[in-house]
């Protein structure tokens, strides 16, 4: 009995741990990305509202970079996931057009991201990238 309550405490205290830890992800996002890269939205929304948009959709830049990644099929789900979180990192802080994993049509319409250095943190980059790659698991454009 003792052995299953610490089980119990241990996945709760997991859970807790993760959920505060997506949601921290996401007040980021909404406070430091946001401004540009609109949450979800649709193909058909993107194209009918192609003007108003300020870079791509996130749920498509997680898309992109998921598909784009080429991870050898043996490597297990976290070491792909940490390849991802490594390319947003090095990306945000430094972007170019050689490492955009965009469409040339988005890079045509958006152009490459100015860099964000000095506007987030490297902890908060962490974990908005972490964040990016859940959030985004499953979801299509």
């Amino acid at each position: 009995m003792k052995l299953l309550t610490l089980l119990l405490l241990t996945a709760l205290t997991l859970f807790a741990g993760k959920k505060e830890k997506i949601s921290e992800g996401e007040k980021i996002f909404q406070a430091k990305c946001a401004a540009c890269h609109i949450k979800l939205i649709t193909k058909e929304e993107a194209l009918k509202d192609i003007k108003k948009l300020k870079a791509p959709p996130m749920v498509e830049v997680s898309n992109r970079l998921k598909e784009q990644i080429i991870i050898k099929d043996d490597v297990d789900d976290m070491a792909k996931k940490g390849v991802v979180i490594a390319f947003i990192k090095d990306y945000v802080f430094n972007p170019d057009i050689e490492k955009s994993m965009c469409r040339a049509m988005a890079v045509d319409r958006f152009g490459v991201m100015p860099s964000q250095k000095g506007k987030l943190s490297e902890e908060e980059l962490q974990t908005v990238a972490e964040w990016i790659y859940d959030y985004f698991e499953g979801k299509k454009f």
